[in-house]
């Protein structure tokens, strides 16, 4: 498995190994950026054995469309190379942020773009990052900025995702409530347990697996009052090709408020991520895919600060 991220103007997704010239914008100033990115992709009927990311059509400058991974813990949108060749931008050296991955950073450029708009999501002049890789196929990371007030519509079952302004809609018959805050500008957070160990859960439609820190395995371990079990060795590999390890366990229940999730697993160690983010001393955790993609609808209302759930029948 593996790991690719954007922070302060965060991305966030877990990445398995796999691998004419425009007029130039006002330069912006960005501290950071991180990104996190996975391999799977999602464009297949979402299976229970074939959980990957979800893919939205993306114009660029009016260009495209370009298949961009649906990232919640980003908080950037991002580009690949090739999609900058592809509507003629050239990189520019000089203009260079931080990219900072799950396991290591390294600088990037960015470029200068129009417009990038998906469905009632128009994004205007700003300046991208452009990504060594978002892997699987994708073609860049559309994030969270602009998503204010805005409404995701993702249909698994249907392999379907909308965006639209929010009107306050209350969830329908059939769907659970479960609240979220913003952390570090549009990160979703919230308050979750596993095995009765309260944990605060980051929601990350980009990674594939989920993760989480050494602080929740301790804490599961003493509310089990017995060692781990034997755990698999899990190499995380970032878009960076920084190398963390971690271990694969699994892991009790965990509970998103009503919404029960029955024997995951997840692979423990304190990611250089959750040490950015000032997240290792207590429990906490990425929900990526594999836990995501078992439901049947999810419904992120960012005006509302909520997420709407359906589950799959059994």
């Amino acid at each position: 498995m593996g790991v690719f991220a954007l922070p302060i103007l965060v991305m966030l997704a877990q990445a398995v190994a796999q691998p004419a010239a425009q007029e130039p914008l006002p330069a912006t100033t960005l501290d950071e950026l991180a990104v996190t990115a996975d391999e799977p992709r999602y464009v297949a009927p979402t299976r229970r054995d074939r959980i990957g990311r979800i893919w939205a059509p993306v114009l660029v400058n009016g260009h495209g469309p370009f298949r961009l991974v649906l990232d919640t813990g980003a908080s950037h949108s991002a580009l690949t190379p090739r999609v900058a060749e592809a509507i003629g931008i050239s990189l520019d050296d000089t203009n260079r942020v931080m990219l900072r991955g799950v396991t290591g950073s390294v600088s990037v450029p960015m470029v200068p773009v129009r417009t990038l708009e998906y469905g009632d999501l128009l994004l205007e002049p700003r300046h991208l990052p452009v990504i060594p890789d978002a892997l699987g196929g994708a073609e860049g990371v559309l994030g969270m900025d602009g998503l204010a007030n805005k409404r995701i519509h993702i249909d698994f079952r249907r392999d379907s995702i909308t965006i639209m302004r929010s009107k306050n809609q209350r969830a329908a018959g059939g769907f659970m409530t479960i609240p979220v805050k913003f952390l570090r500008g549009r990160l979703l957070v919230t308050d979750a347990h596993m095995g009765g160990v309260p944990v605060k859960a980051i929601i990350d439609t980009g990674g594939q697996a989920t993760l989480g820190n050494e602080a929740l395995r301790a804490a599961l371990a003493e509310r089990r009052r017995r060692q781990d079990q034997a755990a698999l060795p899990d190499k995380v590999i970032s878009s960076t090709l920084d190398v963390q390890f971690g271990d694969r366990l699994d892991t009790p229940a965990l509970a998103l408020g009503e919404v029960w999730v029955r024997n995951p697993a997840m692979t423990f160690a304190d990611f250089a991520i959750f040490e950015h983010w000032q997240m290792t001393n207590e429990p906490a955790m990425l929900i990526g895919m594999d836990v995501l993609g078992l439901l049947d609808t999810l419904i992120i209302d960012y005006r509302r600060k909520e997420l709407q759930v359906k589950l799959r029948r059994s």
